[in-house]
C-alpha cells in the first residue's frame, strides 16, 4: 500500500492534468483520484513486474465503444513512464484501418457493409503483424506507424504518422475488438438487429467477419502478453456512452471545423456493425482476459478482477 501511495504522489499531477484535458464543462470525471489510486496504479505494478527489457511487453486493452479505452491507456502510459521509468508506446487498432480506397474495393468484392470501418476485416492485418514483428526484433529499427483520421474516414498523410525511434518496453494495443474470438456458426444464423435483418440477409457479411476473427485476428491476438477488458453492463449503456463521446467531440469541433460529427441516428446505426462481436465479448471475454475491469452504469470502475497472477 505504501508503494501505491508513493507512486500516487509522483503521478497525481500529470494524471489529473490529462483527465482535465478530456473533460468538458458539462462532463466532468468523478472519483478520479480513487480510479488512479485504487485501480490503475495496482494495474501498473502488475504490468511492471512482467516487463522484460529484452523485448516489448504487449498489453491488449479491450472494451466496447465509449468505455474509456483511450483515457485508461493514456493514464497507464503516464504511470508506467513517470514512476516505473519505462518506455511506453500506445496505439489503437483503429490506426490500422484499411484505406478508404481499399474498403471501397472490399465492399464491392465481398459485401457493401465492409465499407464501414470497425469490423474485423476492415483493418490491415499484414501491417499490424509487421509492426508486432519489427517491434520485437532484436535489431530494432526506427518505425513509421499509420494514424487514422476519423474526420475524413481515411489514413493521415505519412508525415503525420507515428515515429517510433526506439524500442518500447511496453506497447499498449487498444481497441474495441482486441482479443475477440469467433462465434459458433449456429449463432451466426440469428440476426441481432435491424441492420443485419435488412442488409445481411444472406449472412455474407457476418460470416466473412467471423472468418477473419477465426484465422487472421487469432494469429495477431495470440502475440499479446496479456489482455485487459473494460467491461460495461450491457450494449445500451455503450450506446449512451458513445453518444456522450460524440457530444464531447461536438464541443471540441467548435474549435476545429474539420471534425466530422455524427448525429444520434448515425451513431446508433454505426454501432450496429459492432453489436454482434461486442455482445459476444460480454459473454466470453471474462473467461479468458487476464484482468477484467468492471464498470458501473455511471462509467466508473467498480471492481478489478485479476485472473492471471
Amino acid at each position: 500500500m505504501q508503494q501505491f501511495n508513493l507512486c500516487f504522489g509522483k503521478v497525481k499531477k500529470d494524471c489529473l492534468k490529462f483527465i482535465k484535458s478530456q473533460e468538458t464543462k458539462a462532463d466532468k470525471f468523478k472519483n478520479k483520484e480513487r480510479m488512479i489510486k485504487s485501480f490503475l496504479i495496482p494495474l501498473c505494478f502488475w504490468i511492471g513486474k512482467k516487463v522484460d527489457k529484452k523485448k516489448p511487453y504487449f498489453v491488449g486493452l479491450a472494451g466496447g465503444q465509449g468505455t474509456g479505452k483511450t483515457t485508461t491507456s493514456s493514464l497507464i502510459k503516464i504511470i508506467l513512464t513517470k514512476y516505473f521509468k519505462l518506455k511506453v508506446f500506445r496505439i489503437s487498432i483503429d490506426d490500422f484501418y484499411k484505406t478508404r480506397k481499399e474498403r471501397i474495393s472490399l465492399s464491392k468484392r465481398v459485401h457493401p457493409m465492409l465499407l464501414t470501418r470497425g469490423a474485423p476485416g476492415t483493418h490491415d492485418i499484414k501491417m499490424m503483424l509487421s509492426f508486432f514483428r519489427k517491434a520485437k526484433s532484436k535489431k530494432f529499427k526506427r518505425l513509421k506507424i499509420p494514424t487514422f483520421n476519423k474526420a475524413i474516414d481515411d489514413r493521415f498523410n505519412k508525415k503525420h504518422w507515428y515515429d517510433l525511434k526506439e524500442k518500447p518496453d511496453v506497447i499498449i494495443f487498444e481497441g474495441w475488438c482486441v482479443g475477440a474470438k469467433p462465434e459458433k456458426n449456429n449463432t451466426l444464423n440469428k440476426t441481432i438487429n435491424s441492420m443485419e435483418k435488412t442488409k445481411d440477409q444472406k449472412q455474407i457479411w457476418r460470416k466473412y467477419v467471423n472468418q477473419q476473427l477465426k484465422y487472421k485476428y487469432k494469429k495477431l491476438y495470440s502475440q499479446l502478453n496479456c489482455l485487459i477488458y473494460l467491461k460495461a453492463k450491457n450494449f445500451s449503456l455503450l450506446q449512451k456512452w458513445r453518444l456522450k463521446q460524440e457530444r464531447k467531440l461536438l464541443v471540441k469541433s467548435k474549435k476545429n471545423s474539420k471534425l466530422k460529427i455524427m448525429n444520434k441516428e448515425d451513431v446508433l446505426s454505426f454501432m450496429k456493425t459492432y453489436q454482434r462481436i461486442t455482445q459476444n465479448m460480454f459473454k466470453n471475454m471474462p473467461k479468458y482476459a487476464s484482468i477484467i475491469i468492471n464498470l458501473n452504469s455511471n462509467h466508473q470502475i467498480k471492481t478489478a478482477v485479476y485472473k492471471n497472477k
